[in-house]
């Protein structure tokens, strides 16, 4: 098919998930209205029944985020959308989720914090929330786009993943471009990859709802469709009963998180950006990479070798590329806003084979180019 032959929108960041979110087959969502993700819910209460999708709006952020499981567990792909204060009352019941191995994604189009905080200004201080907002140990693919196309392009992407490894996927979006409007080419169906969860192959009878294949996955059945199938939040056996059997719940702790940190090769998105004869490297993720990004154009034409590792995948996270680069360039500086959440992951993974100099704003205004290259001549100086 033609590029040309494609469709053209000037679209909401917003919107732009909504479009990714249908393309991808999701057909329920569940939410409750929030400062800025209240336009995806808004155009999912308009497109959902349209196409036999079912949309609904809980009372609160907890029952939205149920309803998701459930609707999931029943055999629909599933999304839910809110923002910082939302997420933190999702907390549990994603915890649940990944317990029960549900897929499901949940959308937050960050703001700054805490509690009420800033609601209609960008933040990235739910990083580390996406990451380890609910307790235990467990795993979590969170990803991060950085323009109103890549939103789109991201949402398919948390689906599919979402739907292979059986997990909940965190869409990390910040006020800027949810409410931003860029053109947007949206694909055809047929174009984009699309992933469905993993079926039973064997007889009702024999169906173990917990037992993994060599992935690590256990195939899915549809609740109600006549395999066996119990859930429960306990830490359970293949069966989906609880265990006090330490092999069991060690077993089990252990496949949760290897089929996610084995997979990494495949969960990690990531983009290089003038980094191959670099001597200071930017590592940025979503709004604040687009500022970051001009500001490597800004220090080539001072002459200064700076080039840019932009993140999509925050978790897992991306150990390697970190300390790889860690190793080529005299620093790395670490642009966020919020006061380094992420600072500290790439401190970590890159052993101290060169400095990494945080850059931080949680004033609810964006990070500019300008500011990034002063950052880094306060430093060369």
């Amino acid at each position: 098919m033609k590029r040309q032959d494609r469709m053209v929108k000037l679209l909401q960041g917003n919107e732009a998930c909504v479009e990714g979110a249908l393309l991808a087959g999701v057909r329920f969502f569940a939410g409750y209205p929030i400062t800025p993700a209240s336009e995806i819910a808004e155009e999912m209460s308009r497109r959902l029944p349209r196409i036999g999708g079912k949309f609904m709006q809980m009372e609160d952020e907890i029952a939205s985020m149920a309803a998701v499981i459930g609707a999931s567990v029943a055999g629909l792909k599933s999304m839910t959308a809110s923002s910082g204060p939302g997420l933190c009352l999702k907390q549990e019941n994603i915890g649940f989720a990944i317990v029960t191995e549900t897929p499901c994604v949940i959308v937050d189009a960050q703001r700054g914090g805490p509690s009420t905080g800033l609601p209609t200004k960008p933040s990235q201080g739910d990083v580390m929330q996406a990451r380890w907002g609910t307790h235990g140990d467990h795993p979590m693919i969170a990803l991060a786009p950085s323009d109103v196309n890549e939103i789109l392009e991201m949402t398919v992407k948390a689906v599919n993943l979402s739907e292979k490894f059986r997990t909940p996927v965190i869409l990390l979006l910040d006020e800027i471009i949810a409410h931003m409007r860029e053109k947007v080419n949206i694909p055809l169906r047929e174009e984009i990859e699309i992933i469905d969860r993993k079926r039973p192959n064997v007889k009702k009878e024999d169906f173990l709802p917990f037992k993994a294949d060599q992935d690590l996955i256990p195939p899915m059945a549809d609740f109600g469709s006549g395999y066996r199938y119990h859930i429960t939040g306990l830490i359970h056996n293949e069966k989906g009963y609880p265990t006090s059997n330490a092999q069991e719940i060690d077993r089990f702790l252990r496949r949760l998180t290897n089929k996610v940190e084995l997979n990494k090769k495949e969960i990690i998105i990531k983009e290089r950006y003038f980094l191959d004869d670099a001597k200071i490297a930017i590592v940025a993720y979503g709004t604040v990479s687009r500022a970051a990004k001009r500001t490597v154009r800004l220090a080539r034409e001072k002459g200064e070798k700076v080039g840019l590792l932009k993140l999509v995948t925050l978790w897992p996270f991306d150990d390697d590329s970190i300390y790889e680069l860690a190793k080529q360039v005299d620093f790395i500086i670490v642009p966020e806003m919020n006061l380094g959440q992420m600072l500290r992951e790439v401190q970590r993974a890159a052993q101290g084979k060169c400095p990494v100099i945080p850059y931080n704003r949680v004033d609810g205004e964006l990070i500019n180019p300008i500011e990034i290259l002063e950052s880094i001549e306060e430093e060369i100086a």
